[in-house]
């Protein structure tokens, strides 16, 4: 019985916290690890760099298809598998500490999410160029790992500016409201299990409920306790789709001693039981 969602750990695999590897289309050793690894979270970031080919990926029950050239990055936590992988590209996985402030940022902070972008071939030229040296410094040996490091920063930083630069975020300007909003999303990522009203935000970050509640409307388009809501939602679905925990012990998990209103809040807003949601999913899956 699963009780937990498998999560992977890159210090299992490589002891300087960085896997880099150029993948073939229908890679028979790379599609062998996506199967035998299934549906799963990474304590760590993986960047795909698709030159060409096709790619299905599923995150947080979203199905992205992405065709090359493309970039795609998925966070660390977020429960996701392969269902195709036909690419000529680059992955890379990278422990965060690994990463500068500012790319982090990039993505710690969206507050919109992150989703598979379209480069252009110059660009994607340029990206493999640095892609390579960082292949083979990284094989080279241990006398090369500041060379390494200042690789693998040009070469997230690339990946990163492209992610800042996606018409949304272009559209907003900085100001005090964007920063509260991206305050209050990193606080919900911590803290939802615990945290369930605007308000306790709000108090956590020294404003009134009333002023929380406009700006991260004003910016997103919903309000603060959308956010929330959808935290909680998501992470219900992901222990629904691979634990075999009860429904019960799932909203004991997120905090919820009342059962019955978990069940009811989870039927509200996914329009349907949360064991029609796993009954439905787990028949999808083994399709």
């Amino acid at each position: 019985m699963n009780k937990n969602i498998p999560t992977y750990n890159l210090n299992d695999v490589t002891k300087d916290g960085l896997f880099i590897e150029i993948i073939r289309e229908n890679s028979g050793e790379t599609n062998k690890d996506i199967e035998e690894k299934g549906i799963h979270r990474d304590s760590h970031y993986l960047f795909l760099f698709l030159q060409s080919g096709k790619a299905e990926v599923m995150v947080d029950f979203k199905d992205f298809r992405v065709e090359g050239p493309a970039i795609f990055c998925i966070t660390p936590g977020q429960v996701h598998y392969s269902k195709n992988f036909d690419i000529y590209g680059w992955f890379l996985a990278v422990n965060s500490e690994l990463l500068s402030a500012e790319v982090r940022a990039v993505f710690e902070e969206s507050i919109f999410p992150i989703l598979p972008v379209k480069i252009e071939k110059v660009f994607a030229k340029n990206l493999d160029q640095c892609a390579q040296l960082l292949n083979f410094y990284h094989k080279k040996a241990k006398n090369e790992l500041n060379i390494v490091q200042s690789l693998l920063d040009a070469y997230v930083a690339m990946l990163a500016s492209v992610f800042s630069e996606t018409p949304n975020q272009e559209q907003i300007k900085e100001s005090r409201a964007l920063k509260l909003t991206r305050q209050f999303k990193i606080l919900v990522k911590q803290q939802f299990k615990t945290m369930k009203s605007p308000s306790s935000y709000a108090e956590l970050m020294n404003i009134s409920p009333s002023y929380l509640s406009e700006v991260v409307k004003d910016i997103t388009g919903n309000p603060a306790g959308y956010w929330i809501q959808q935290e909680i939602m998501i992470e219900a679905k992901r222990l629904l789709f691979y634990t075999d925990l009860t429904v019960k012990e799932i909203a004991n998990e997120l905090g919820y001693d009342d059962y019955a209103y978990f069940s009811r809040l989870f039927s509200k807003l996914t329009k349907q039981s949360a064991l029609d949601f796993r009954k439905m999913n787990k028949v999808e899956s083994t399709e």
